[in-house]
């Protein structure tokens, strides 16, 4: 006889691991540990209807404190840095990589997370190996302000290799739209600021496993890194006058223009590169523009602002431990550069 087991798929493991979830006393089902939190912002542990173990989850979207709540949904994965985990068999930092790509690119809209959903699939479920990762999401989640409500883990034999695995994320926040940032505030003359990364973050790493092959064990500290969140700075600088955020991921600051009206451009200025970055540039040879379109170079976050807020705004991050950095400002484009699509020059 054959059965689903001796086919590769262990219901029972499966059985656990949602056993487990339900059961733990986990983080992200308690009150936020974020400070400087508005007092606008909606509390999600009293929302959650009904979460973990259902055919789906159910959340209270009622939002009477805002004018008119929009809702923001984001998804993103952490690409083949997975592969490194796998490597190293540790999934203890990449669950805060997925919450991370997914947060930090709903609060580019001044929105307030709410919920996060994962997606874990792998070759042979490893119920050590999940709960590990799942630990790591439900800590993320406590520090970026929302639940994990739901999720699905699928065993695909066949599909992934024993040791293989990948995951996805999905989280929706709320903004109210009057509060909303985004290209509609951003004008000549605005200011930006950078926020350090903490590392690689979740990109370029199909580029990094080949810079540092068979090398992985004595660079684990900076490949390993996880994901910097970011919600708890924008959380703190609600109360001032940003205009624009960007997330810088894959692209790295040439993404800027995507929070930018189609008339203007950014001037910007290099900053000291960090210490992993300039191997990777030794060792792969890219010029610093390469660089600069491959990785985040050192900034994972971007804020937009008047002059007159940049002092105070950039004290407030500064509190929380961050490095900020004053990359230049933003421009009108010439009819030159609007004819060449030039969106971001360098001094």
């Amino acid at each position: 006889m054959i059965d689903y087991k001796k086919s590769g798929v262990d219901i029972q493991t499966g059985d656990e691991l949602v056993s487990w979830l339900q059961n733990s006393d986990s983080p992200s089902t308690t009150a936020s540990t974020l400070k400087n939190i508005p007092s606008d912002v909606p509390d999600f542990k009293k929302r959650v209807v009904s979460g973990i173990g259902g055919f789906a989850a159910l959340f209270d979207g009622r939002f009477q404190t805002m004018k008119k709540p929009l809702l923001v949904s984001c998804t993103d994965g952490v690409g083949t840095k997975v592969k490194v985990a796998a490597y190293f068999k540790d999934y203890s930092t990449v669950g805060q990589d997925l919450v991370g790509m997914c947060v930090n690119d709903l609060i580019c809209t001044g929105g307030t997370p709410l919920f996060f959903l994962d997606y874990y699939a792998v070759g042979k479920l490893d119920l050590n190996a999940a709960q590990s990762f799942l630990t790591s999401i439900k800590k993320a989640c406590e520090k970026s302000h929302l639940v994990l409500i739901g999720g699905e883990t699928a065993e695909m034999p066949g599909v992934y290799q024993e040791s293989d695995f990948d995951c996805a994320g999905f989280s929706v926040g709320v903004v109210d739209e009057e509060k909303m940032w985004g290209a509609h505030k951003v004008s000549a003359g605005d200011k930006v600021l950078g926020i350090e990364s903490s590392g690689f973050h979740s990109n370029g790493y199909s580029l990094l496993r080949k810079v540092f092959e068979n090398e992985f064990d004595q660079y684990k500290e900076w490949l390993m890194k996880p994901t910097q969140l970011y919600v708890e700075a924008a959380m703190s600088v609600k109360a001032f006058d940003i205009h624009a955020a960007a997330h810088i991921t894959g692209g790295g600051v040439e993404n800027i223009p995507r929070v930018l009206p189609a008339h203007l451009k950014v001037r910007l200025t290099q900053w000291e590169l960090p210490e992993c970055f300039k191997e990777v540039q030794k060792r792969s040879g890219l010029s610093l523009e390469e660089l600069r379109i491959t990785f985040n170079c050192g900034i994972g976050f971007v804020l937009i602002l008047p002059q007159a807020e940049l002092k105070n705004v950039e004290s407030k991050i500064n509190e929380l431990g961050l490095k900020t950095y004053h990359l230049g400002v933003v421009e009108d484009r010439s009819p030159a550069e609007i004819q060449q699509e030039i969106h971001v020059v360098w001094d």
